[in-house]
């Protein structure tokens, strides 16, 4: 299986907010949600080499914050604030 992509987690991420009552959620609250939506492959958990601690894909998660000014980012196209 290959790795999520983090326009995917950006739809996992605004399919939680949509779902919900609260139309915001954390970080913690995004990483503990998110394996309970999808599948993450080897690749997806292996451990992330810019931030110890971490698996790539809650890399990912966070990456949508980071990524805000770039075109193609939920944040950037107007999904996600």
């Amino acid at each position: 299986m290959p790795r999520i992509t983090e326009s995917e987690i950006a739809e996992i991420v605004e399919a939680i907010l949509e779902d919900g009552p609260a139309t915001k959620a954390t970080i913690a609250e995004l990483v503990a949600e998110i394996p309970n939506r999808i599948v993450l492959s080897a690749e997806d958990l292996a451990p992330s080499t810019t931030r110890p601690g971490e698996g790539i894909w809650e890399q990912q998660v966070r990456n949508i914050t980071s990524h805000k000014n770039s075109p193609g980012n939920a944040i950037h196209d107007g999904k996600l604030i």
